[in-house]
C-alpha cells in the first residue's frame, strides 16, 4: 500500500512509455540547443539568396588584367558599403588604379585597427575552355557551384568580409578595434602599385594597424589552410657568350653550351628540391622552386632560324621562389659559382627580386603558434565556427601579404574554402554556394574575436578611469 502510494504521486512512472517520450524530448531540444549555440546563427532562404546573388553581381564584373574594369568594381563595392554604413575613401597612389579603403570605427580608438585586405583584379580567362562564361558567375543547379574568374581568387573573399560585416552590424554588434576592409588593384601584376605602395603611404601608419588577413587557398579536405609567410620572387635571367661558329664545327666554350651546362645544374637542383616535397619531408612553400620560363638563343631569319651557324649569345629565364628561412647568401653563392659562372663567360642578372626579410632585417613571417595572441583568436575563432585549420603553411607564391609583413605587422593568409578543389588561375573556376556561405560564417566569427581582443591595448581612455 505505502509502495502504491509513492508511485501515484509520480504519475508519469506509471506510464513508461510516456516518461521515455518525454526524457527522448528533452535530450532531443538539449542536443539541438547545443549544436545551434556552437553553430551560430545561420541563413534563411532569403538572405542566402540575397548573400549569393551580391557574390554573383561582383564576379560578373570584368575585372581582368589587363585591362580590369576598376571604376564598375569600386561602384559596386561603396555602394555595398554605403547600405552598412561603413565610411569609405577611394586613393589613386598610381593612376587608373583606385584603392578602395573602408572604416568601421571601433569605440576605443587607441587600440590597433583590424585591416581585412582583398584585391579587385584577377587573371584573364579563355572563354573557349570554359563550361560556362567565365564573367557569367552562372551557378550550376545541380551542384551548387558558381563558375567564375575570381570565385576563388579573390572576390569571394572581399565580399565574405563584407557579408560578415552585414551579419555583425545585424546583431548590434560593436567593435572595440576600428575595422579597415581595404580592396587594392594590382595584385595581380605584382601589387606594387596597389597594396605596396598602399603600406608605404602615410595614410597607412596612419590607420595604425595590428594585425592583416589577407587571401589563402582552397583546401580539397575538410581542414581549412592558413599561412604565415610565403616564398619571394626571384626572377633571374642568365646569359651565355662564346665565339659564333660554323654549325657543322666542334669546339669548346659556345654560348648554346654554357648555357646547357647551367640549364643541367639548375635541373639537379630543382629535381633534389622536389623530391623533398615528394617525399613529404617539406611542403612546397617550405623549398626553394626553380622553374625555366624561357629560353632564347639563335639567329633568326626570314624562314625561322639560321641552322648552320652557332650563336655567340643565349640565354634562360628562370623563376625562382624563396621561402623566408631559405640561406639566401648560399642560394646566390651557388647562382653565381655553379649556375653562372664567370669562368664560362656567363653573367646573371636580377629581374625581380623581392628580400626573405623584413624592413627591421627579420624573416618575414608572422608566428602561428602561442606566442602570437592573434594565432590563438584565430584558432578560437574557427573552432567557434565549427572549422578547423590544418598546419600553418609558407604560401608557395606570392600575395600582397608581403607588404604588411614587410613592416613588422602579422598578416595570415586564409580564404575559407574546405572541400574544394585548387582552381585559381585555371579553367573553370569555382566556388560552391554553400562552402561561400560557410566562409561568411567563419569571418564573422573570427572579425568579431580580433576586433574585441584588447591584450594589445595602449588604452589611454582606460587608465584615466582608473
Amino acid at each position: 500500500m505505502e509502495r502504491s502510494n509513492r508511485l501515484s504521486s509520480y504519475p508519469l512512472l506509471r506510464f513508461p512509455f510516456l516518461l521515455f517520450l518525454l526524457l527522448s524530448s528533452s535530450a532531443a531540444l538539449t542536443a539541438a540547443t547545443s549544436e545551434n549555440a556552437n553553430k551560430g546563427a545561420s541563413f534563411s532562404a532569403a538572405e542566402a539568396e540575397a548573400a549569393v546573388s551580391r557574390f554573383q553581381e561582383y564576379l560578373r564584373i570584368n575585372t581582368s588584367q589587363p585591362d580590369p574594369d576598376y571604376a564598375t568594381a569600386v561602384r559596386f563595392l561603396r555602394a555595398q558599403a554605403d547600405a552598412l554604413s561603413l565610411e569609405s575613401d577611394v586613393f589613386e597612389f598610381a593612376p587608373g588604379k583606385p584603392l578602395l579603403l573602408l572604416r568601421w570605427p571601433g569605440r576605443i580608438p587607441s587600440l590597433h585597427a583590424l585591416l581585412l585586405n582583398s584585391h579587385t583584379d584577377v587573371v584573364p580567362a579563355e572563354p573557349l575552355k570554359w563550361v560556362y562564361p567565365p564573367f557569367s558567375a552562372a551557378l550550376d543547379p545541380s551542384t551548387g557551384n558558381i563558375y567564375a574568374r575570381g570565385s576563388q581568387d579573390m572576390k569571394c573573399v572581399g565580399l565574405q568580409y563584407l557579408e560578415a560585416l552585414r551579419r555583425l552590424r545585424a546583431a548590434d554588434f560593436a567593435p572595440d578595434r576600428t575595422i579597415y576592409l581595404s580592396f587594392v588593384p594590382d595584385e595581380e601584376i605584382g601589387g606594387n602599385d596597389g597594396a605596396g605602395r598602399f603600406a608605404a603611404s602615410e595614410k597607412f601608419q596612419k590607420m595604425k594597424v595590428g594585425v592583416v588577413l589577407d587571401e589563402g587557398l582552397a583546401s580539397p579536405g575538410e581542414e581549412y589552410r592558413v599561412f604565415y609567410g610565403e616564398r619571394s620572387p626571384w626572377w633571374l635571367v642568365i646569359r651565355a657568350r662564346g665565339a659564333p661558329g660554323h654549325g657543322a664545327k666542334l669546339y669548346d666554350g659556345s654560348a648554346m653550351e654554357n648555357l646547357m651546362k647551367s640549364v643541367e645544374a639548375v635541373r639537379r637542383f630543382r629535381a633534389a628540391q622536389f623530391d623533398l616535397v615528394k617525399a613529404g619531408v617539406k611542403a612546397e612553400g617550405e623549398v626553394v622552386s626553380v622553374n625555366l620560363v624561357y629560353l632564347k638563343a639563335g639567329t633568326p631569319s626570314p624562314t625561322g632560324f639560321v641552322m648552320n651557324l652557332q650563336p655567340s649569345e643565349a640565354e634562360v629565364g628562370l623563376d625562382i621562389r624563396v621561402p623566408p628561412n631559405a640561406d639566401t647568401e648560399a642560394l646566390e653563392r651557388r647562382i653565381a659559382e655553379e649556375w653562372a659562372p664567370s669562368s664560362r663567360n656567363m653573367t646573371f642578372e636580377f629581374k625581380h627580386k623581392v628580400s626573405v626579410h623584413d624592413l627591421f632585417g627579420k624573416p618575414a613571417i608572422t608566428a602561428a603558434d602561442n606566442s602570437n595572441p592573434w594565432w590563438m583568436l584565430l584558432e578560437e575563432a574557427m573552432k567557434k565556427a565549427n572549422g578547423k585549420l590544418s598546419k600553418p603553411e609558407i604560401f608557395p607564391a606570392s600575395t600582397d601579404s608581403r607588404f604588411f609583413r614587410e613592416r613588422g605587422i602579422p598578416a595570415f593568409g586564409f580564404s575559407p574554402m574546405a572541400n574544394t578543389p585548387i582552381l585559381l588561375h585555371g579553367h573553370n573556376e569555382f566556388l560552391n554556394k554553400d562552402e561561400y556561405l560557410k566562409g561568411i560564417e567563419i569571418y564573422e566569427s573570427i572579425i568579431k574575436a580580433f576586433a574585441s581582443y584588447k591584450g594589445d591595448t595602449k588604452d589611454e581612455e582606460s587608465r584615466a578611469e582608473l
